[in-house]
């Protein structure tokens, strides 16, 4: 079927959706939802079988839905309406939750039933939440109804009773310090960990809080900041203390938003002499002192995890990341895993820091080279396997950091972006070398030109992935620790590390890494020191959420199923500099 997605933003719902479908063989197109353009005429021009909104915040018009069959995913189940679903969900502490797709009508969230799932709801924030369980139950759902309309038999069922709540407001979302628990100040925090934060009163001026994580030691004056760790404040609580990994100030008026910060470099000079308390080392898989970074080992394996909000790694993050990879590779293990956690693995530099620095060329320049720095390291260890293990989904250069290990296991629901192309930017992080020796040269130069995600299947078809891993969002670091001491185990991983050194050798014999990174750095020094670089602009709207007047002509075009891609001829051509 021709399948056209209708969405407020290009998310990572709608992302994995537009991937997975052309994985089971539809043409997708997508377009997005612009206040200006009347979508009525919109869908006229696509004339599709279908129309699918994965995530639209506002109400499709009647000439549409009368005229089109219209799917509409709803993140909550039967009888659930209104647009704080997720916020609520974590926020009332519910244990179990859903997804619903329902035809579109006069009523928002109120029509006849074509799918729904459910699934368990995590102690995580609700970004983590909607990436993992609640995608998994909408591609569920999703592909059961799409089978359901495409048979033409299928008559959707009514629903019955439900409940519209309103928006989730700031004023139910209040902390007090001095009353509220540990257990109340997580699920505040965590039901607005994205957007729109929790705002609270710190240091004299206002703030929105994002993230929280536990800490079980600490204790204080309700309220009071008690340390800090990894960009991130600890705050005491009635009965304990959290920490918050992000602030983000209010919006001046007539003032673009601000992007959310670590909260030690948003708090800046306002920040009080605190001590600096950094994770208990080697603490295992489950440890109960919060890090973004984190080491631990089962026998000759290990595992050196990490979670960057929104997955974006600043200048101290990877520099950071490649001191405790360093550590790592000083213990005798013969495998290591890079990764292993839930939620994102990496989207490449930290545009959000930059656009803050007084300098943005200089702090992205900075940022590339740390970025740099961290994938030449794995890309040199010759001395054990090193494997990386995307529990989320993974972009621009944080997709390369994955592909310089030898390995790539994906979490099945995982969405890949290997491309820079729209965000202006040439890209580094050796993909010139890693890219083409995965895919070739010529596939290299498609999907950075072509900038469409890729679900775990597609990309473990092409060769970007090694191994899919099928399981929840949650169980994904044991699954990847059973298989990583297994291939630990195996006689042939001595071997394969021998031969490794022998290859490795045999690259840099015929064109260095260093050669590599020199002719991606010139392109990308020229455009970081460019004011008139299409990037500023580019990293400007996206850090300020500044939704596009128009949909990009690369998602309007309708993509045929990816399994088509692996049969193209494509022609094995060096990549383009222009591509991306």
């Amino acid at each position: 079927m021709y399948i056209l997605l209708v969405a407020s933003a290009f998310n990572s719902l709608t992302q994995r959706v537009h991937a997975e479908l052309r994985d089971h063989g539809h043409r997708v197109a997508v377009e997005l939802a612009a206040p200006d353009t009347p979508l009525a005429d919109t869908v006229r021009r696509h004339h599709p079988d279908l129309v699918l909104a994965p995530m639209l915040r506002t109400a499709i018009p009647e000439d549409v839905w009368a005229a089109y069959p219209c799917l509409v995913v709803h993140p909550g189940p039967v009888g659930d309406r209104g647009p704080s679903s997720l916020d609520r969900a974590v926020q009332d502490g519910e244990t179990r939750w859903g997804v619903t797709v329902l035809q579109a009508n006069a009523e928002m969230d109120a029509g006849d039933v074509w799918a729904t799932a459910d699934c368990p709801v995590p102690p995580v924030g609700k970004s983590d939440f909607y990436r993992g369980e609640i995608a998994d139950a909408a591609l569920e759902a999703v592909l059961l109804a799409v089978e359901r309309f495409a048979s033409g038999t299928y008559v959707p069922r009514p629903q019955e009773g439900g409940l519209a709540r309103p928006l989730l407001r700031q004023d139910e979302r209040r902390i007090d310090w001095s009353a509220d628990s540990t257990e109340r100040v997580l699920r505040v925090l965590r039901a607005a960990d994205s957007q729109p934060g929790v705002r609270d009163h710190l240091l004299g001026t206002d703030w929105f809080l994002h993230g929280g994580r536990r800490e079980d030691d600490l204790r204080g004056h309700p309220g009071e900041l008690l340390a800090t760790r990894a960009g991130a404040v600890c705050r005491a609580t009635t009965d304990g203390a959290v920490w918050i990994p992000e602030l983000r100030a209010p919006r001046a008026p007539d003032a673009p938003p601000t992007p959310r910060l670590p909260a030690t470099l948003a708090l800046a000079d306002r920040l009080p002499p605190l001590p600096e308390l950094p994770a208990p080392p080697d603490s295992g898989p489950y440890r109960p002192a919060w890090s973004d970074i984190g080491y631990h080992e089962e026998g000759r394996t290990g595992f050196l995890t990490f979670s960057f909000p929104g997955g974006a790694m600043s200048t101290s993050q990877c520099r950071r990341l490649l001191d405790a990879y360093r550590t790592a590779c000083a213990r005798p293990t013969t495998v290591l895993v890079l990764g292993g956690g839930r939620d994102f693995f990496s989207n490449g530099i930290h545009l959000g820091v930059i656009e803050a620095a007084d300098d943005p060329a200089e702090e992205s320049w900075a940022n590339i080279n740390a970025m740099d720095d961290l994938v030449e390291a794995v890309l040199t260890t010759t001395d054990r396997l090193v494997v990386s293990a995307l529990g989320g989904n993974a972009a621009a250069g944080g997709a390369m950091l994955a592909l310089a290990a030898d390995e790539v296991w994906c979490r099945s629901g995982v969405v890949l972006n290997p491309h820079y192309r729209l965000m202006g930017l040439y890209g580094s992080e050796y993909w010139t070398y890693t890219l083409p020796l995965r895919v070739g040269s010529g596939l290299a130069v498609r999907l950075t030109s072509e900038a469409l995600p890729l679900g775990a299947a597609a990309a473990h078809r092409l060769g970007l992935v090694d191994r899919t891993v099928p399981c929840a969002p949650g169980d994904f670091a044991d699954e990847t620790q059973r298989l990583a001491v297994r291939l630990a185990a195996l006689p042939a991983t001595a071997s394969r590390t021998a031969a490794k050194k022998a290859t490795r050798e045999l690259h840099e014999g015929r064109r260095p890494l260093a050669a590599y990174r020199t002719a991606e750095l010139a392109r990308m020094r020229r455009t970081f020191f460019d004011p008139d670089a299409s990037y500023h602009a580019l990293r400007r709207a996206f850090v300020r959420k500044e939704r596009p007047a128009a949909t990009p002509p690369h998602l309007t075009r309708a993509a045929a199923n990816r399994r088509c891609v692996t049969g193209l001829a494509v022609p094995d051509a060096a990549p383009d500099p222009g591509s991306c």
